[in-house]
């Protein structure tokens, strides 16, 4: 797929149709291919942001969670769904105020005061879905998936892990269909600083990006802090945690370690897919970790 810098003129005219009014637009994507978001500026000042999803099943999660379980975290905390179009994969989102923890100098009271209110929103959002019928099927199947995909992640990878980094996968993977059943969720999918939004005015969190929205085990909403953030700064695992108001229970915090290892796989797989090399390097770094013994 070719990288767009502005929407084709079908989906402009849609998003200001919609919007009741021509915007001033603005490559908002992230700097890899996949990403296609635009910063859409109306006369009046008002903001809004437009997204195009790579995938139609990114598509349909992001289109069931804005609709169903994200107007659970209230207004400003996340995005609210103005309008979409299935034919363009096309979502026209709010503004949510702040900017991404990645992308901002926080002093380390800033930065706990931000994960502690994210780990709030986050048990909002587990709580809001319908886990009822399928979907609790689909939740209760979730880390069975995950040790599922194991094998394939590491044909893919290839190389790029040593044979003694590949059986501790493996054999993380198989620990991880031995586990009890665990709390379940809708998670978030990709809860990590790269979505986790801070308003230093508002002195106030938000989450976005809710593509890999879904509903799982509920622990597997802390893995992308777990192999990444947390691994330096245990006081914003606690921070998180407390906002979120209980701990992991122990068969939580083991099936976290079997799923930092399939998540390292991923990321050594996605990350040089997408061109994204802080992907890359979270995958490599929690391998190390996990070798060393020294993951937690």
């Amino acid at each position: 797929m070719t990288h767009l810098s502005t929407p084709s003129p079908a989906l402009l005219g849609w998003a200001g149709r919609a919007l009741g009014a021509r915007p001033c637009v603005r490559d908002a994507s992230h700097p890899r291919e996949s990403s296609r978001v635009f910063q859409l500026d109306l006369p009046s000042g008002v903001r809004f942001f437009l997204k195009v999803s790579p995938r139609p099943v990114m598509y349909e999660r992001e289109t069931l969670a804005l609709r169903h379980a994200v107007p659970a975290l209230g207004a400003g905390r996340a995005p609210q769904l103005r309008a979409s179009n299935a034919d363009h994969l096309a979502l026209l989102l709010t503004a949510v105020p702040g900017r991404p923890l990645e992308q901002l100098t926080l002093t380390p009271a800033e930065e706990v005061r931000a994960h502690r209110q994210g780990g709030a929103l986050l048990a909002r959002l587990h709580t809001a879905g319908d886990l009822s019928g399928p979907r609790r099927a689909e939740a209760e199947q979730a880390l069975q998936a995950a040790a599922d995909g194991a094998e394939d992640h590491l044909r893919k990878a290839g190389d790029r892990l040593t044979a003694v980094e590949q059986k501790l996968v493996r054999d993380l993977a198989e620990q991880l269909r031995g586990l009890p059943p665990l709390p379940l969720a809708f998670i978030h999918g990709d809860a990590w600083e790269r979505n986790l939004l801070w308003s230093k005015d508002l002195r106030q969190a938000g989450w976005i990006d809710f593509e890999r929205a879904r509903f799982a085990a509920a622990v597997q909403d802390f893995v992308p802090m777990a192999c990444g953030t947390w691994a330096d700064r245990p006081d914003l695992r606690a921070a998180c945690l407390q906002g979120y108001g209980r701990d992991l229970m122990p068969e939580e915090q083991y099936a976290l370690k079997c799923l930092a290892a399939l998540d390292a796989v991923s990321c050594l797989v996605r990350g040089p897919k997408l061109g994204d090399p802080e992907v890359t390097a979270r995958g490599r770094r929690t391998l190390d970790r996990l070798v060393a013994g020294v993951f937690a």
